[in-house]
C-alpha cells in the first residue's frame, strides 16, 4: 500500500502565537467540569464532521489513553443508531451536530434535551468546547496540520 503525503500548509502556532494561546485558554476553560470521556467523544465527532484528519487522530488517541473502547470510538459516526452511549452522551452529540452544522441551526429539541442532562454552568461549558474544536478544526483543515505530529 502507498500513502499519499498530504504537506502542511503552515505552522500555525508559529505564524500567530498569541492566536494560539487564545485558543488553548479557551479550550482549557471550556473543559472545565465535562466529565473526560464526553469531551472526548464530542471532539471526535464534530472533528469527524468537519473531517479534521489531525483531531481525529488526536482525539482518538486520547480517548483511548482515558480507557475508552474501541467499539465506541468506531460506532461514534453513526451513534444515532449505536446502543453504546448513554443518554447524556447522545444528548451532547445531539448538540454538538447541531452547533457544527450550524446553517441548520440548533432546534429547541435538541437543546431541551442537551438541558436536561446537564445544569447551566455544564451547558455553557459543553457549547463551549464544541465552538473551541470547531475552531480547531478549522484551523488544521485549513493549514493541512499532518496526523501524528503532536
Amino acid at each position: 500500500m502507498t500513502t499519499v503525503h498530504i504537506p502542511q500548509r503552515m505552522n500555525y502556532p508559529a505564524v500567530a502565537p498569541k492566536v494560539f494561546k487564545a485558543v488553548l485558554a479557551l479550550d482549557a476553560a471550556a473543559r472545565e467540569g465535562l466529565d473526560p470521556v464526553l469531551l472526548e467523544l464530542v471532539q471526535i465527532r464534530a472533528s469527524q464532521i468537519n473531517r479534521c484528519a489531525y483531531c481525529i487522530d488526536y482525539h482518538t488517541g486520547d480517548a483511548r489513553r482515558g480507557g475508552e473502547s474501541e467499539d465506541r470510538i468506531y460506532q461514534l459516526s453513526a451513534w444515532e443508531e449505536s446502543s453504546l452511549y448513554t443518554a447524556k452522551e447522545r444528548a451532547a452529540l445531539a448538540l454538538t451536530e447541531a452547533v457544527t452544522l450550524l446553517p441548520q441551526g440548533v432546534s429547541d429539541e435538541v437543546y431541551a434535551e442537551a438541558a436536561e442532562h446537564f445544569d447551566d454552568k455544564e451547558l455553557a461549558h459543553l457549547i463551549a468546547l464544541i465552538l473551541t474544536v470547531n475552531a480547531w478544526n478549522r484551523m488544521n483543515v485549513t493549514t493541512r496540520k499532518t496526523p501524528g505530529t503532536r
